[in-house]
This record gives C-alpha cells, structure tokens and sequence, in this order.
C-alpha cells in the first residue's frame, strides 16, 4: 500500500509539471505577441519575468481547482479512521467506517472495519464468557452455602452424609476453574505441550480400561479397536496426557448419553501414513441438527445435560493445539461418533 501511495504522489507531480509546462508555454507565447506591440524594453522584461509568474498562476489554479479533491481522496478516509478509532478506544466497537477515497484510503478503512469486527465478537464473547461462568458458579455455592447454613442452624445434622455433599460440591468448583484454566490457556496459544512419540491405540485402551467400572454400572458396553496402519503403527507425536483428556472428555460425553444396553466403542486408525484417527462412537439418542453446530463451543449445553459445557470445547482447543482437527457426526435416535485426527510428526520440527 505503501509503494502504490508514493507511486500515485509522483504521478501526480509529474502530471502537475506536464500541465503546468505546457499552460506556460501557451500563456509565454501570449504574453510574448502582447508585449511585442509595447515596445523592445517592455518585451524584454517581461520575456525575463513572465515564465516565473505564469507557472506561479498555474500552480495556484491547479491547487484551487484540484487540490480539495485531491486532498478529500487522501485525507478523508484519514479523519473517517481517526474519529472511528476514538470511539472504539471508548468501547464502541460497533463503529465502522465507510469505504471511499483512493484505494489506499478504501484499504485502511477495510482493515479498520475488520478489526473493529474482531473486537466486537471478542467483546461478546467476553461478557458471554462472564454470564456463563458466573451461572456455573452459581449452583454449586449455592448448595455448599445451603448445606452449611443449614448445618451451623441445625437444620441438617453434622454427619458425613452432609459434609460428603459439601466435599462434592467443592470438588466441582475444582474441575469448573481447572477446566477453565486449561482452556483460556489451550485458546491463548499459551499451552506448553510435552510431546513424545505416543501409541494412540494404548492410549485409548487406558481410557477404556479406566472407564470400564462406570460402563458396567451403566449397563453400556465399552469396547477398543484398533486398525494400525505401515510402519509405526499407531504412534503420534503428541502430549500424551492432554491428549488422555481428550479421549476422557470424549468417552465420559459418550457414557453419559448412552443408555443401559448401549455400546460405546473406540476406534483407532492408522492406515494414513500422515495422520492417526480417533473415534469416539455411541449408540445414544444422539444430538439435535441444530445443536450439532455448536457442540464444541464453550458452555454450550442442551436442555438435559448435567456438564458445565466445557469439555468438547476443551477436546477441540487441545486437538487443535497439536496441529489436529476434531468433528462430530451424528443422528437423532442413532447415536453420535466424534471423530479427531492427529498429524504423525510435529509440524514444527
């Protein structure tokens, strides 16, 4: 943008030269017959005086005449930026700028409309982001303050029943600021991963195997398959504990919204020489197409869910931490596969 600016400023000044050149050689030629009848002295003075004063009076005419529009192309969309950009610094950053002038000047207001754009969207995730994690908050203070009131009044007896309750509670505000932490710290591309060549086809088999007394309290079969492919298999570089929780937040999703007599599977596959593939598939009642689009957005819940929200969100910062991709598939009645994949080498080295 800069190189076509200066270009334009000497074209222009080329153009002024040319038209100026050529109008004092017109006017010089004038002057000359009119002052020829005058008399040799007064021919003589003006044929020394005369080309300075005429490029002086094309110079003026050029500037009255082409010099506001000129100066309205170029400055213009500076003082459309310069005022938008004081309202935005006082939080307005629904303010946008419209796009006139010379191309320079339509280029900067469209950066300044697409960072203001930015903005905007940061700024309702931020207050979203504040509503949601103060109504998550909300319920679990309230029943650890309820059972404490209730104790200290002698409502509910001091027993380990209710002091259980207590404990509970506090453990979910736990895992909702741990939850939170790993993932203003995944979005923030401040997530140190501790890489290694991993065996994602182990990996899930321990999560599995974790999972295996929950499944069978559920009456959900739970089961691990694994398709290696040439070479090394199933291996990955990757976080071997970020990506456990993937696999965890993925698996106990599943287990959740299975019921007794279902099956949950895990599928490994490493037939592409590049990448390695995970699924996470169930036989629930799956997820509604309109709340497909936004399963992996933060604190997006449906209407019978008993998470915070944060898990997929979680799976999908970390996937996408490690240079992956992460989906999901799913039919209403038929159950739901989530499905991430994972690049063989790390892309840095």
């Amino acid at each position: 943008m800069r190189r076509g600016f200066i270009r334009r400023a000497v074209l222009f000044f080329i153009a002024v030269v040319v038209v100026t050149s050529v109008v004092s050689s017109l006017v010089q030629w004038g002057l000359v017959h009119v002052t020829g009848r005058a008399g040799p002295h007064a021919a003589a003075g003006w044929a020394v005086f005369h080309p300075l004063l005429t490029a002086l009076i094309v110079l003026v005419l050029v500037m009255v005449f082409a010099g506001p529009r000129a100066y309205g192309r170029v400055a213009g969309p500076v003082e459309d930026v310069m005022a938008a950009l004081g309202r935005a610094a006082d939080g307005d950053f629904s303010v946008r700028v419209p796009e006139r002038g010379s191309p320079e000047g339509r280029t900067l207001a469209r950066s300044f409309n697409a960072m203001a754009g930015r903005l905007e969207r940061e700024d309702e995730r931020r207050r979203a982001l504040l509503t949601d994690i103060s109504h998550e908050l909300r319920t679990p203070l309230a029943v650890l303050q309820g059972t404490l009131e209730g104790m200290l009044d002698g409502v509910y007896p001091r027993d380990d029943e209710h002091l259980a309750l207590g404990v509970e509670e506090t453990q979910a505000l736990a895992r909702l600021v741990d939850d939170l932490r790993t993932l203003a710290t995944a979005e923030s591309a401040g997530l140190r991963l501790a890489k290694a060549p991993t065996d994602l086809g182990v990996l899930a088999g321990d999560v599995a195997a974790s999972f295996g007394d929950e499944a069978r309290r559920a009456g959900v079969a739970l089961s691990r398959d694994a398709v290696p492919g040439p070479g090394a298999a199933l291996v990955a570089e990757v976080d071997p504990d970020r990506i456990r929780q993937v696999l965890t937040n993925l698996v106990g999703n599943a287990l959740r919204y299975t019921p007794a007599g279902g099956t949950v599977r895990l599928r490994c596959d490493g037939t592409d020489p590049a990448r390695v593939a995970v699924t996470v598939e169930d036989t629930g009642r799956g997820i509604p197409p309109e709340d497909l689009p936004r399963v992996f957005d933060r604190f997006y819940k449906s209407k019978d869910s008993r998470g915070s929200g944060l898990g997929l969100a979680i799976a999908k910062s970390l996937v996408l931490a490690h240079g992956g991709e992460i989906s999901a598939e799913s039919e209403p009645g038929r159950g739901t596969a989530m499905r991430f994949v994972l690049p063989r080498r790390d892309a840095a080295a």
